[in-house]
């Protein structure tokens, strides 16, 4: 516990993230508590409100709160950049070890497919499978998955490329240790870090990523509180309404910046450790 908090009194950027993250965190869990209003309630009225002192964010077209429609997007936005950065997490780095381990065929086969996803434009290809898939937040999530864990892969097999031939591996191969021991004892907690490090990393440009497709129509449909769709929903207001624009965009900016932060502060810390 000591060591923790001067850890936490040391590097500031950690500290400031952390509260940050956790402050985001609270806004999501507690939305229904925190929303001035049903995010879904529509009272035409009220439509295109500016901000006030009832509607604090304004008014959307329909007359929704727009305060409430952000902090219930907190759940949608940051909740699917979640699941969705786990799932990548675990898919690329266990195809990775795959590869990096047994080699041969299954190697060949796995970068050869691999290669062929990085060989299209990232966000193209995710915009046409989920085209395919239809669109919804789900399917978003599937698409962005299906073209980011190619990374995840090659990370992870070259790092189990470069355990493979440390001296420790080699020995517990001449003991005859199971490939589930070697796989449990040395691999993976060798390659854990690194990879979590990536992870947190990323999560701030595929929350960008999800949010595209939803701005461009491939995620999120309305009338789900969900912060790309929000900003689609009021880009043909820029001029009268502005408010539909900016604070959506700056909820947005404020949670990438918070995770950009976290990754780039845990990124140091692993190189000071390992420095």
């Amino acid at each position: 516990m000591k060591k923790t908090l001067a850890l936490l009194k040391k590097n500031k950027q950690l500290t400031i993230s952390l509260i940050l993250l956790a402050l985001i965190f609270l806004v999501a869990i507690f939305a229904k508590q925190l929303a001035p209003f049903d995010p879904l309630a529509a009272d035409m009225n009220k439509s295109l409100t500016a901000p006030n002192s009832v509607n604090r964010f304004g008014t959307d077209k329909l007359g929704r709160d727009l305060l409430s429609r952000i902090i219930f997007g907190t759940r949608t936005s940051v909740g699917s950049t979640i699941i969705m950065v786990g799932i990548i997490f675990v898919l690329g780095t266990f195809v990775g070890i795959l590869a990096g381990f047994f080699g041969g065929w299954v190697d060949l086969v796995i970068m050869r497919i691999a290669d062929m996803m990085i060989s299209f434009p990232g966000l193209v290809l995710a915009i046409a499978i989920a085209g395919v898939l239809g669109p919804n937040l789900v399917n978003a999530v599937i698409a962005i998955t299906a073209v980011s864990w190619t990374k995840y892969a090659r990370l992870s097999r070259s790092l189990v490329l470069r355990i493979n031939e440390s001296l420790f591996m080699k020995a517990a191969l001449v003991t005859g240790t199971s490939n589930s021991r070697l796989m449990s004892n040395y691999i993976l907690p060798n390659i854990f870090p690194p990879m979590l490090v990536t992870a947190m990393t990323d999560m701030g440009t595929l929350m960008l990523e999800i949010a595209a497709l939803s701005f461009l129509g491939f995620g999120a449909q309305a009338p789900a509180p969900e912060w790309g769709l929000m900003l689609n929903e009021g880009r043909t207001y820029l001029t009268t309404a502005p408010w539909l624009m900016i604070y959506p965009g700056l909820a947005m900016v404020i949670v990438v910046v918070t995770f950009n932060l976290l990754g780039d502060s845990v990124s140091d810390l692993m190189e000071t450790k390992t420095g």
